[in-house]
């Protein structure tokens, strides 16, 4: 078997089209640097990659484990356009190959990435095995909970398709394995095992949603869980923001205070009762106002000010002019519809439209200009301090 061959000369390994899959569905974690040899960011990434790849091969020597690997994007463009790469170097990992939809964005250095690997490699589900372990869980993730009756035997096979679910969604959800005297309290009776979704911002509940049939396929499983562990509205931090931008999709978000649980659950339930048909169109986001506070100053607001709905168009920002007329319906849908129509743009220039109650129109330099406020999260997009970026027609 070539692979095999190739295995052996180097610790990473270059693919091309003919042997990538091939070669990446024989390894448990595949970790990938997508580059171009003229590329300064991919030149500097060769040794600390090539670092990674001996420390981490040295921690986890068993065969198939971890595969180090590298594509020539000029010579291989059929896999960069197979794997949508905008940018020089994309780091991309594959685990029992399935790709993960996050790539690595952290810091370039031999430590901070293999920690990322150590970490992809552990276990995610969590272990509990009793209510004070159960109490310190946190409370702001969504979780997938199963409670399983001990007494029944290890389900060992029930056991790996949830982690392999978990570490799909590891960045999504937390995954907890309950046993112990808990599982008394929170399970379903006469179940074996229980699997049940705890939402954000909750502690557990014996009412939480439970998965509608018994463990045993890893799609049903991976399908339920996925719905519920991705919700419709995310929080965007520091450390998410790069890629929730490359998306390309407009922001929608609340700023609040990180102690208003109110204001979230009301933007959240509006969001998903009347504008579940824009999410291909727009991004609805949940942002602390306080770490936030920088685009609040584009907005001429401070934390006092909060909570408030704004969107970000990449180019400029817009403000809902008044968050309480969420709970009017329609309202918030309208907001986003007049980006669309290029309303809110037109307004910031020239102040609102006119009605058909308006008599006095303003002509001419007596129109009323002002400027939008700039978008601040476009400059959290991929930075060319840090990747080269591709033109659209370089794709």
């Amino acid at each position: 078997l070539s692979w095999l061959t190739k295995s052996t000369n180097a610790n990473v390994v270059s693919l091309t089209s003919n042997d990538f899959d091939a070669y990446t569905s024989h390894y448990e974690l595949v970790f990938l640097n997508f580059y171009a040899d003229w590329c300064r960011f991919s030149q500097l990434l060769v040794p600390i990659f090539e670092d990674v790849s001996k420390k981490i091969s040295m921690e986890f020597p068993d065969e198939g484990k971890v595969l180090f690997a590298k594509v020539d994007c000029d010579k291989e463009s059929s896999l960069g356009q197979r794997f949508h790469i905008t940018k020089y170097p994309t780091l991309k990992v594959m685990l029992n190959g399935k790709l993960l939809k996050r790539e690595y964005r952290g810091q370039r250095s031999s430590e901070a990435m293999a920690q990322y690997l150590r970490d992809l490699l552990k276990d995610p589900v969590i272990p509990i095995n009793s209510f004070d372990e159960l109490n310190k869980i946190d409370e702001k993730k969504g979780a997938i909970m199963t409670y399983f009756r001990s007494e029944a035997g290890f389900q060992k096979l029930e056991y790996e398709l949830l982690r392999k679910v978990a570490r799909d969604l590891r960045d999504d959800c937390k995954f907890y394995w309950v046993t112990g005297p808990p599982v008394e309290t929170y399970s379903t009776a006469d179940k074996i095992l229980s699997i049940k979704f705890k939402p954000p911002r909750s502690r557990p509940s014996p009412n939480d949603l439970e998965f509608p049939t018994y463990l045993k396929s890893y799609d049903e499983l991976s399908t339920w869980a996925t719905d519920k562990c991705i919700p419709l509205v995310r929080e965007i931090t520091f450390e998410n923001a790069e890629e929730l931008t490359e998306e390309g999709l407009p922001f929608l978000i609340l700023f609040h205070h990180p102690d208003d649980k109110h204001s979230v659950e009301l933007y959240t339930k509006i969001v998903n009762q009347e504008l579940l048909g824009e999410s291909g169109n727009m991004n609805f986001l949940l942002a602390d106002g306080v770490k936030f506070a920088h685009p609040l100053l584009h907005l001429g607001k401070t934390p006092k000010d909060l909570p408030l709905v704004a969107i970000d168009s990449f180019r400029h920002m817009y403000m809902f002019p008044n968050f309480d007329d969420i709970r009017t319906p329609g309202k918030l849908k309208q907001f986003i519809q007049d980006l669309y129509s290029g309303k809110l743009h037109r307004e910031f220039h020239f102040g609102p439209d006119p009605t058909s109650h308006d008599h006095h129109h303003l002509e001419g330099n007596d129109q009323l200009q002002t400027q939008p406020p700039e978008s601040t999260f476009a400059k959290l997009a991929p930075s060319k301090n840090r990747y080269t970026l591709l033109l659209k027609d370089e794709l």
